[in-house]
């Protein structure tokens, strides 16, 4: 990790806004972690049997997206990026995947996400999660991806330190 370009969350701000702000400080976070390192560098695996490296987390995390904003707002039926069926652990294989691969899709996904949660007039704007039969309001949707972020940047600490032993925020 060379630079933290990331832009933090306000400190005052409507709910909206800070959940934008929230989500997009840990997209960044996310990248940072797995900046200036090489493929195989971040298909580093922690340990037997975990198939978990940073790569994976990218991969994870674009099927994250897409299972949370593209599949409840858009198309109930979008296949995920990396798996036929709704198999979250596919993405976790990340043994001949590359960092380009990895981040355009995951680029991607975060896009549609932020283009689909700007064009909703509100947090309580309603949509449909297929896998739960239930909808869900886009407020729920922010919050739970957030939530994945917050979860899985701390693994990618972890991660990051096993790699090259650069610790840090």
């Amino acid at each position: 990790m060379t630079s933290d370009n990331r832009i933090g969350p306000p400190n005052f701000g409507s709910e909206r806004d800070m959940l934008r702000a929230f989500l997009d400080y840990h997209r960044a976070t996310l990248a940072m972690k797995c900046e200036g390192l090489t493929d195989e560098e971040l298909r580093q695996q922690s340990m037997p049997p975990s198939t978990l490296s940073l790569l994976a987390l990218v991969r994870h995390m674009a099927e994250v997206e897409r299972a949370w904003f593209r599949r409840v707002f858009e198309d109930h039926d979008t296949p995920m990026v990396w798996s036929d069926k709704i198999d979250f652990q596919a993405a976790y294989d990340a043994s001949a995947s590359t960092r380009d691969e990895a981040f355009v899709a995951w680029e991607a996904e975060v896009e549609t996400s932020r283009r689909i949660e700007r064009k909703a007039e509100s947090l309580d704007q309603a949509g449909y999660q297929p896998r739960w039969g239930e909808e869900v309001s886009l407020r729920m949707v922010m919050m739970h991806v957030l939530l994945e972020y917050g979860r899985h940047n701390g693994h990618a600490d972890f991660l990051r330190e096993g790699v090259d032993g650069t610790v840090g925020a």
